[in-house]
């Protein structure tokens, strides 16, 4: 069966997020200013062929861990549909 990964990559809290800061200098700029913080992820979507979900989601673990999230700076959350 196919099963749709996907893997929602965030800055850890405790890092600043430099991209983020960016952001939130642009959002005040342009007058938005009860916007209080930004942080800037990303969204990884595997599509993988696997027996059972609890099989795709320890496969998306695996690829997560050994090469899309760097863990020292990063977490991330996996939802298998």
């Amino acid at each position: 069966m196919i099963y749709t990964a996907q893997i929602k990559v965030m800055p850890l809290k405790d890092l600043l997020d430099p991209q983020g800061k960016a952001v939130l200098g642009g959002l005040h700029n342009l007058g938005l200013n009860n916007i209080g913080d930004v942080r800037i992820g990303k969204q990884i979507d595997l599509q993988i062929e696997a027996a059972s979900s609890d099989d795709a989601k320890q496969i998306a673990t695996d690829a997560a861990t050994k090469l899309l999230a760097n863990q020292v700076m990063e977490m991330f959350e996996i939802t298998i549909l």
